[in-house]
């Protein structure tokens, strides 16, 4: 199953905590000092806020649940000759996820992801000699 993922900076955490949650009728469903995140069925999406990034959209993605459907999606952007960087296993947003990442015509970047497990950094930067998220520099 994919779900549809939107990351968006925020000034005040707090206060769009308040937002988001009004606006979506639920509470998110994990919350960090600087982070928070909605895994919502109705609309079905992932929606994560945090300071940590600049103000408005940061990135879009669509996460999946399967390996499979990692591969296929993978395939789709590579068959379609779009520029893919494959970012591999990370941590980032407090999770450990396989992601691939490719800029839609307007240079929005959109990752193709799989989440393994939550952890307790919001990035692989945090950890000497890994990689930063969210959208990678390699990536345009």
């Amino acid at each position: 199953m994919k779900r549809m993922h939107i990351h968006i900076g925020v000034e005040s955490l707090d206060e769009s905590i308040r937002f988001y949650s009004a606006l979506f009728d639920a509470a998110p469903l994990k919350t960090k000092a600087d982070y928070a995140k909605w895994m919502l069925n109705e609309p079905h999406i992932n929606f994560a806020i945090s300071t940590r990034v600049s103000n408005g959209l940061d990135h879009l993605g669509l996460q999946v649940d399967e390996d499979s459907e990692l591969e296929e999606l993978r395939g789709r952007l590579k068959q379609a000759d779009l520029s893919v960087y494959g970012e591999g296993e990370t941590v980032c947003c407090y999770a450990r996820s396989d992601k691939s990442w490719v800029k839609d015509l307007s240079g929005v970047p959109w990752e193709a992801y799989k989440s393994m497990e939550d952890v307790e950094l919001f990035h692989a930067a945090e950890t000497p000699g890994t990689a930063a998220c969210c959208t990678p520099a390699a990536n345009g």
